[in-house]
């Protein structure tokens, strides 16, 4: 059903994407009116699960005394972690997402180098009896994503610059592993490219296998919402969805858009055509306990680079291996510890450290004991598989991995005498060698001639040959396998590609910037889309990343046309839609942050992201909410604040609030109805909405609609609603905070409430215009 005439006065905003008008919230008949309050009976039975709420809710003490025997006198067990970032924690959810409020900063620490762990039987043995089932590797994540101290790095000309927030993802090296059943798919897609049909090829790859990505990640995301909704007093909601006299920051990011925002970057799959989750070293550790140390250190490296765990073909494995010996304090002498280690040093040089770790299983009724720390970076699947395997176990605090306060020293120095003194020089020594040897080449007047010769080598052949691998000679000048869509790992694009990535996990994004820009040309002419893409969306993210002001037309010249030309790749070549997301999501926030004009084009590539419709539900409400956040941020001049765009701003509020509303999560529709309407308040003209029905009946009826959604709280009054904190010992919840259940007890009048529809019949009986609503 079409909107009335008089709909077309609404302001929407000003692009040239498709957007249908603002859809007025579903009808409520009588019917549903009646199954909706039948309903509510139901409530006990979704809340009986204590166990689930206990995982998300978990109250972790920041100092609780130890009641060990061991020693004498009260000893402070220390707080080093927590559970899913207390992320449910009261008060701790938002605490936690507000430390992050600047997307720049949340976008470095996605990209930082990935070590791989390569570990012996008996190191796995050592770590499982500490309870510990995922091996060295679960020990040392956690840690991973922060290391202590400063780190100082140099960039390409030489100069040093010191950070406090530099971190490394630690993975397993079999996580990298192609399967026999991955590979039998890569085999038959072979085939269907040899006849031609690269097209199929490419869009299946890319929705079978990035739009798993997205849909984990929104299914997160929803569960977390779905809690936060049903329990707002446990998850520190009560405070975050208050009313306040003005409308929220938009410099302040939502907490469940900082959680989407981090799990769409967290665990980026590994690809031929980045090289980011590419491992710049493996660990290979064995223990104090192995029969045969160095040669099982020889069998571990050789199975990393030409056995069962090799990484594969495209990933370059020219990398640093780093040889570890955890030595058991418990059940080994040190002395023959060390002796063995200066052993490993002579035969496998300085890479070497020795890690001193307690073979004996931690409880919490010890002395030094401390929580492991919770990895934030976890991707989307990992944490839903946590969170299905806590929801399995009966106590929830035993759940809580705990750790020697030693053995946290000890991980703590080893991972940073690994960073700095090993990993980051090794890295900066790669971006020199090949940056002299590859890149001032391709650079110099050759380099140019042989770009150019590339280019039009195949000008005037048969564009089918050229494609097929045929008779024309630009397949015969490139280095990209047509057939398996990949470079070599040697090949000099795929090595400038390494240096581009190094240079920016490095921080150093000017060189970044001018690598990217340098193989775009190369990888057009090649026709390896994909890597095209990819180029084109690091160049845009490492342009906006870079440090000082950036005019206009630069913007509009250079970073919009990468961003265009990465979508366009992305979408039409590849159906990649993960890659898209992700490319058009990070561009974004920065244009954002940079102010300005820049935030109308951050609006723009949001709105982008809806046309393409690359998202689900709760992505679709997320981006409304920060394409509202956008428009909020531009700032207008003078006192009456001309070039602000407010009313853009709470129209996409009001989009945002009907998505959530139809995602069944009413407590966010209010938040974003209420800052809509607080920001139509602070026009000039606060009576605007009157000269337009259609808007301003939407605005009542979208009121109306969440109201109905919060139907307990409205009927009965906050007055009557009981005390809603949850004894942490009890085994069932006796009230919801916006869902109280009536079983049982006496149910209000329900006169005082309209029983005629709130729509159809207005139409009819042509009573109250603001009343009136066409909308479907």
């Amino acid at each position: 059903m079409t909107p009335p005439t008089k709909a077309s006065n609404f302001d929407y905003p000003e692009t040239r994407v498709d957007i249908s008008p603002l859809k007025s919230p579903k009808n409520w008949g009588s019917s549903e009116f009646d199954s909706m309050l039948s309903s509510v009976s139901n409530v006990p039975q979704q809340v009986s699960d204590t166990s689930i709420s206990s995982l998300f809710a978990t109250p972790i003490s920041k100092e609780t005394i130890s009641i060990s025997p061991s020693k004498k006198g009260n000893t402070h067990r220390m707080q080093v972690g927590n559970v899913h970032q207390n992320f449910f924690e009261k008060g701790k959810f938002f605490t936690q997402a507000n430390k992050v409020e600047d997307p720049r900063k949340l976008i470095i620490q996605g990209f930082v180098p990935h070590i791989a762990v390569h570990t012996s039987t008996d190191t796995s043995d050592l770590v499982s009896e500490k309870g510990f089932k995922g091996g060295l590797c679960e020990i040392l994540r956690p840690f991973g994503e922060h290391i202590q101290g400063k780190v100082n790095v140099r960039d390409s000309v030489g100069a040093g610059r010191t950070w406090e927030d530099y971190a490394v993802h630690f993975v397993k090296l079999e996580d990298g592993l192609v399967k026999g059943k991955e590979l039998q798919n890569r085999m038959d897609q072979e085939i269907h490219q040899s006849n031609g049909n690269k097209k199929f090829k490419d869009l299946s790859l890319g929705h079978r296998v990035k739009s798993e990505v997205i849909t984990s990640v929104e299914s997160l995301v929803d569960t977390y919402l779905t809690h936060a909704e049903d329990f707002p007093s446990q998850n520190g909601m009560e405070d975050y969805l208050s009313d306040n006299d003005k409308p929220q920051s938009p410099d302040k990011l939502s907490p469940f858009y900082t959680l989407y925002l981090r799990r769409l970057i967290s665990g980026i799959p590994i690809a031929p055509h980045e090289t980011f989750s590419h491992p710049v070293a493996c660990i290979i550790a064995i223990s104090s306990r192995n029969p045969n140390p160095i040669e099982t250190l020889r069998e571990l490296y050789e199975e990393s680079s030409r056995g069962e765990k090799r990484l594969p073909i495209w990933v370059n494995n020219d990398y640093l291996r780093y040889y570890v010996l955890v030595h058991d304090e418990e059940r080994n002498d040190i002395k023959v510890s060390v002796a063995l280690f200066d052993q490993m040093k002579r035969h496998f040089g300085l890479h070497c450290h020795l890690l001193r770790l307690r073979s004996s299983q931690c409880v919490t009724s010890d002395d030094d004991c401390v929580d492991l720390p919770r990895c934030t970076w976890l991707s989307a699947q990992e944490e839903i598989a946590e969170i299905k395997k806590q929801h399995t176990k009966e106590d929830i605090e035993d759940s809580h991995s705990c750790i020697y306060e030693s053995d946290t020293t000890a991980i703590k120095t080893f991972i940073r005498e690994m960073v700095t003194q090993s990993i980051i020089p090794s890295m900066e020594r790669c971006v020199a060698t090949w940056n002299d040897q590859i890149v001032s080449r391709r650079k110099g007047f050759s380099g140019r001639i042989l770009s150019i010769s590339k280019q039009w080598a195949g000008f005037g052949r048969n564009s089918r040959n050229s494609v097929l691998g045929g008779s024309g000679s630009a397949v015969s000048n490139s280095n990209y396998d047509q057939g398996l869509e990949f470079y070599k790992p040697d090949a000099p694009e795929a090595l400038m590609r390494k240096l581009a990535d190094y240079a920016f996990m490095l921080r150093d994004w000017k060189l970044a910037l001018s690598t990217y820009d340098l193989l775009r040309s190369d990888f057009s002419s090649d026709k390896a889309w994909k890597y095209h893409a990819a180029a084109n969306e690091m160049a845009a993210i490492s342009a906006l990343l870079a440090p000082g002001s950036m005019s206009s037309k630069t913007r509009s010249e250079i970073v919009d046309q990468f961003l265009e030309t990465a979508l366009y790749s992305y979408i039409t070549r590849c159906g990649a839609s993960y890659s898209a997301l992700r490319c058009l999501t990070l561009g974004m926030e920065l244009l954002r942050l940079r102010g300005g004009s820049a935030i109308s084009d951050a609006a723009k590539w949001g709105i982008r992201i809806l046309e393409f419709k690359v998202v689900g539900a709760v992505g679709d409400a997320l981006i409304k909410e920060r394409i509202s956040a956008c428009y909020a941020s531009r700032i207008g001049i003078g006192t009456r604040r001309w070039g602000s765009r407010n009313r853009k701003s709470a129209l996409w509020g009001l989009q945002a609030a009907d998505s959530w509303l139809a995602n069944s999560k009413p407590q966010r529709a209010r938040r974003q109805l209420n800052d809509s309407i607080k920001k139509y308040s602070l026009l000039e003209n606060k009576n605007a909405l009157e000269t337009y029905p259609a808007a301003s009946a939407f605005i009542k009826t979208l009121e109306r609609e969440v109201k109905l959604a919060l139907l307990p709280v409205t009927i009965e009054g906050p007055e009557i609603i009981g005390d809603t904190t949850i004894d942490e010992e009890s085994e069932g919840f006796d009230s919801r905070p916006h869902r109280r259940s009536i079983m049982g007890g006496n149910v209000p009048p329900l006169s005082g409430l309209a029983t005629t529809p709130l729509k159809g019949s207005f139409l009819e009986n042509g009573t109250d215009p603001l009343k009136i609503d066409r909308f479907e």
